[in-house]
């Protein structure tokens, strides 16, 4: 019996399982060597397929930096609506459980997100791709604090301000600067204060 009979035949994944298998490779990839060392080159070295099939799911390195971000974006958007259904009516709670999906979901990815992230910022369509996929969060985030607003809304620049604090505040706390506690609580406090100025 040659060595090719003993083995057993290797497992032909779903192109949905062959995604998601490549999804993790990469963050995998990401969170080992960092953003510049991801390629779709290596990347099928690393998942152990050709290059033919990391390109027919992703096309190009920003199509996988997309795909990395929108997957960063689902879990974070089912993080925050997890926590919108369950919080009191009130605009502190509203804005602390804001405070704890942003953070906690940044901390949960690690340092790979702000690598990602960076990366789509780089040029002015990824910079686009970035604000479609930012959109419904901070969609969410008016309709949860609106009500509480004295003029009944929260403008975009209100918005603008809720997603700066959350990134550098939740940036903060994956690099160490601060505990996830302190990038809670002051996110929460920036939200409060700025949706009682709308």
């Amino acid at each position: 019996m040659s060595s090719a009979e003993k083995t057993s035949p290797r497992k032909r994944l779903s192109r949905d399982e062959r995604r998601r298998q490549l999804l993790e490779v990469a963050w995998q990839l990401v969170r080992e060597e960092g953003t510049d060392a991801l390629s779709l080159g290596r990347l099928a070295e690393q998942a152990g397929v050709t290059k033919p099939v990391v390109y027919d799911h992703f096309e190009t390195r920003t199509g996988l930096l997309a795909a990395l971000y929108q997957e960063y974006d689902a879990r974070q958007t089912a993080m925050l609506d997890a926590a919108l259904a369950h919080c009191e009516p009130n605009v502190h709670s509203r804005a602390a459980v804001i405070a704890q999906a942003y953070v906690d979901c940044v901390l949960s990815q690690g340092r790979e997100i702000p690598g990602v992230s960076a990366a789509l910022a780089g040029s002015p369509e990824m910079e686009a791709l970035k604000r479609v996929y930012e959109g419904p969060f901070l969609e969410k985030c008016r309709l949860a604090l609106a009500p509480f607003a004295p003029g009944g809304d929260v403008g975009v620049a209100g918005l603008r301000v809720l997603v700066g604090a959350a990134d550098a505040l939740a940036l903060a706390a994956a690099a160490g600067e601060l505990t996830a506690e302190q990038a809670r609580q002051e996110l929460q406090a920036t939200i409060v204060a700025m949706v009682g100025r709308q």
